[in-house]
């Protein structure tokens, strides 16, 4: 049997790579955050830049070729900050499409978080030294202009974190993404 994918989404400064960490153990999962794609691209070329946004492209194809032909009884662990827009609900399909290609159940999970809290995490220490936001009005702005996007037509497991160490939110999430493949272990289908 194929392993499962569990794609985090969460505003920036949820926590998603922190807790994804604790989740991946707890599931024995390989973990892929945002990140691993994006800075590569954050080195070398400014966001501005039309070779920044082709460089992020070229990777994620590159990623997601390698994951097709990986063992598929691996279970996968992607972590995103992905809105309702077209843009985001197109990047979501791509991994609605590798769950398709590996034959594995697909499970999003949506971290939520407390503006405060949230602010609390985009600010501390160290996010900027690993090229994750942390300007607070960018994070306003994302708030108030857009909704996250709950993937539809599969498993859905959302979260508050607010009050919950990563630890917690990973032994909880472990039971949900459980119980989610239980009741529905079968691979998205191409039109979902």
């Amino acid at each position: 049997m194929a392993g499962p994918i569990v794609h985090i989404n969460g505003w920036p400064g949820t926590g998603k790579l922190t807790i994804a960490r604790e989740l991946a153990r707890l599931l024995d999962a390989r973990l892929l955050d945002n990140h691993s794609i994006l800075d590569p691209a954050h080195a070398l070329f400014d966001r501005r830049d039309p070779l920044h946004h082709s460089l992020r492209r070229s990777l994620r194809a590159a990623v997601f070729d390698h994951l097709r032909r990986m063992q598929p009884q691996t279970a996968l662990l992607f972590t995103d900050a992905l809105s309702e827009d077209a843009h985001d609900v197109a990047v979501f399909d791509e991994y609605r499409q590798l769950a398709g290609d590996r034959a594995a159940p697909l499970v999003a999970v949506v971290l939520d978080i407390d503006a405060e809290r949230n602010l609390e995490r985009l600010t501390a220490v160290g996010r900027s030294e690993r090229h994750k936001l942390t300007n607070p009005k960018i994070l306003a702005a994302l708030r108030a202009n857009h909704r996250l996007l709950r993937a539809t037509g599969l498993p859905l497991v959302e979260l508050d974190v607010s009050e919950l160490s990563p630890a917690e939110a990973a032994g909880i999430l472990s039971r949900h993404i459980a119980t989610a493949l239980e009741s529905d272990p079968k691979p998205p289908s191409p039109t979902s």
